[in-house]
């Protein structure tokens, strides 16, 4: 997102403790379908997106 997320949007990005995430890699070009695709599949309790082909995990290097 080239700037912070909406305030229209920040309760739910909040919500699902995504809100952090939104706000990494600002000035990047980004697909906000693609973003929402990810917020809606992310289990705040596992730290992982369920996704049709299984689970998926952020690995930090």
């Amino acid at each position: 997102m080239s700037s912070p997320p909406s305030s229209l949007i920040e309760n739910y990005l909040r919500k699902a403790s995504f809100w952090h995430v939104a706000n990494i890699g600002q000035g990047c070009k980004l697909d906000p379908k693609l973003i929402s695709a990810f917020i809606e599949r992310w289990r705040p309790k596992t730290h992982a997106f369920h996704l049709p082909c299984g689970e998926c995990t952020i690995t930090l290097e």
